[in-house]
């Protein structure tokens, strides 16, 4: 073995080689991302490699042979550390890592039993890669220590950006302003690879935080012209219908509507939720979808609150606590409402305690308000019948007019039940996942009935608006194949899209109005909806959303990716689907939408980016683009 003499830089192409035919195999056996032609293919299949040459190729600096090899093993393992993490991040998210996600510490010691459902003992093969180098470093005879010529270097990094030119290229003749769609984080590392893609996120963060240093008043003038140009007047007829009323508003955690008025194996799913879409005095949204990102249920307390969207690669309850707001909870502090949210989990998490002081809540029921007893926990917390039982104690000691919003927490994800609290057997298909599901949404809904009971006994119930909706998604893509034998066909983008529809109600009692409601509409028209009914007038707010009760509602809903919705078609995959027949239709009946979506979204993200409603009077509806400098 000491006689055979190896190539000088083996140990480098050797580390190339491997981390590129390992990242392309994680592509295809890891993610789920559609490959439609050729080109793709072999896009996706070249795009780890000129980041992989220029990482890698650093190690030709180094004079010493033993230093180039300890370069190329701690770069081995830093990648496969990211590539793993990737990995483990989407299986739940169905999501790649961003850089704010990285920096979310506080969510870290909570997630518990969520992360290491993600975490396989079969995940130690993404690290085989890093264990050949360390032997092939260890065992292959070792070369003579002779620097690396500068001529070599040059021709070398000439190399890895041809590479990288070659892949930009085709990247872009497939898909044209490919780095402008910096919200479509599946596109981009599809195109661009995993390493560069996290890269380029780095520089769009950087990019974001530098622009609230930056703004000005005047970056508010096409903003507020847009909101205005489609703003919606509020339906009289129901405007005021609740003045005056309690506000109890309820995120259901991970509820999709695929369970609604449905049973599995003969077991009836939601018994309670099912009456209150006949009820009387409630309305009922069955084509409503969420609009959260990788925030998920921050995320949709963010959009509830404000009629804006999340941002695409972060939570804004960690990146934009600082911000000025406009949020419900401030509109109805002005109306003389006593505002709180309650949740039985740490303040911290999430940011919520920073977060809530910016959104001008005025008291935070966390988990320091809730006496829980042995048994009372699971998941992720309390469990909802005790938290709605004591939930509704804390009310009952408030001032009216009160705006409570209540947070639940044991319909989450890994979705696991003791035994006393399961009142319907499990699902048989492959997924564990969606195997519990069912009986804990079933739970769930067993405690919705109770709240109704909760607040009936302490007497609010009649002097109360009761708004409940979903706030993400609990199924994600990964579990498919088990969703497809649930309802008994193929879950295409048309489908992947239609489940993100989650249920909302809104009960009136007394009001003997209730109803189904067909409209489009997504959690981003919530706030809007919620004043008018409550007799508040929103003209002057900068508010994405629009009441989904006026007439000038228009059914467009878009997905923080640049997905939508609209009562015609489903834009999903890069693929226009007509929304009756969830047939592939022409390209031309989404083309309006498309640009309007990317618009929509990119304002809001000026808004929070920006911190542009530093600038705004929501009283008087003026710009202060006169105080632009002081107020900076």
């Amino acid at each position: 073995m000491k006689n055979i003499k190896i190539p000088k830089h083996s140990i480098l192409a050797l580390a190339i080689l491997m981390t590129w035919i390992k990242t392309y195999v994680v592509y295809h056996t890891s993610f789920d991302m559609k490959i439609e032609n050729v080109m793709q293919e072999v896009i996706l299949f070249i795009n780890p490699l000129s980041f992989l040459l220029f990482v890698y190729g650093i190690s030709l600096f180094f004079k010493s042979v033993k230093a180039r090899n300890r370069y190329l093993l701690i770069t081995s393992t830093i990648l496969a550390v990211i590539l793993y993490a990737n990995v483990a991040f989407y299986r739940f998210f169905s999501d790649f890592i961003t850089l704010p996600v990285l920096f979310q510490t506080s969510n870290f010691g909570d997630l518990g039993a969520s992360a290491a459902e993600s975490i396989y003992f079969t995940d130690v093969f993404y690290f085989v890669d890093v264990a050949l180098l360390f032997a092939a470093i260890k065992w292959l005879p070792k070369v003579t220590e002779v620097a690396v010529r500068p001529a070599i270097r040059r021709a070398y990094f000439v190399l890895a950006a041809a590479v990288l030119f070659l892949n930009l290229g085709l990247a872009e003749t497939e898909r044209p302003q490919l780095l402008t769609r910096s919200f479509d984080r599946e596109l981009l590392v599809k195109n661009i690879g995993m390493y560069n893609y996290h890269i380029y996120d780095v520089y769009i963060q950087s990019k974001s935080h530098a622009q609230r240093a930056l703004a000005d008043g005047s970056e508010l003038v096409e903003v507020n012209n847009y909101v205005r140009s489609n703003q919606a007047e509020p339906n009289y007829e129901v405007f005021g219908t609740a003045e005056g009323k309690n506000l109890i508003v309820v995120s259901l955690e991970s509820l999709q509507n695929f369970v609604v008025n449905e049973e599995m194996n003969g077991e009836v799913i939601t018994p309670f939720l099912n009456e209150l879409t006949k009820d009387k005095d409630t309305y009922y949204f069955p084509n409503f979808y969420h609009q959260t990102g990788l925030g998920k249920t921050s995320d949709s307390e963010f959009v509830v609150e404000n009629s804006l969207y999340p941002l695409g690669g972060g939570a804004v309850f960690f990146t934009n606590s600082g911000n000025t707001y406009n949020s419900m909870a401030e509109s109805l502090n002005e109306k003389g409402y006593f505002t709180n949210v309650m949740h039985a989990n740490n303040k911290s998490f999430w940011n919520r305690d920073i977060m809530y002081n910016a959104l001008n809540v005025e008291k935070f029921y966390d988990v320091e308000s809730y006496d829980i007893a042995e048994g009372d926990s699971v998941n992720w917390g309390m469990k909802d019948i005790p938290f709605f039982e004591q939930s509704v104690n804390h009310m009952a000691e408030m001032e009216q007019p009160f705006y409570s919003r209540l947070i639940t927490l044991t319909n989450h994800y890994p979705f696991h039940l003791e035994e006393k609290d399961q009142f319907i057997p499990e699902y048989n298909s492959n997924s564990g996942t969606l195997n519990r599901y069912f009986q804990t949404v079933r739970y769930m809904d067993e405690s919705v009935k109770s709240l109704f009971e909760d607040l009936k006994a302490k007497g609010l119930y009649e002097d109360s608006i009761i708004v409940m909706y979903g706030d993400h998604y609990g199924i994600s893509e990964n579990h498919n194949e088990a969703m497809a034998q649930y309802l008994g066909k193929e879950i295409t983008p048309f489908e992947t899209a239609q489940l993100q529809r989650v249920p909302m109600f809104i009960h009136i009692p007394g009001s003997n109005q209730g109803k189904v409601v067909e409209e489009v509409a997504g959690q981003i028209d919530i706030r809007p909806t919620i004043l008018h009914l409550l007799g508040v007038d929103t003209s002057k707010d900068m508010q994405m959303g629009a009441d989904i009760f006026s007439k000038d509602h228009e059914e467009f809903v878009v997905f923080r990716d640049g997905r939508f919705v609209t009562d015609k078609v489903v834009y999903a995959g890069n693929v226009c689907y007509d929304k009756e027949t969830g047939l592939e239709t022409e390209a031309k009946a989404c083309a309006p939408y498309i640009e309007r979506a990317a618009e929509e979204l990119g304002y809001s993200d000026q808004i929070i980016n920006g911190d542009l409603l530093r600038f705004y009077d929501e009283k008087t509806g003026n710009l202060l683009i006169d105080e632009t400098t002081e107020r900076k």
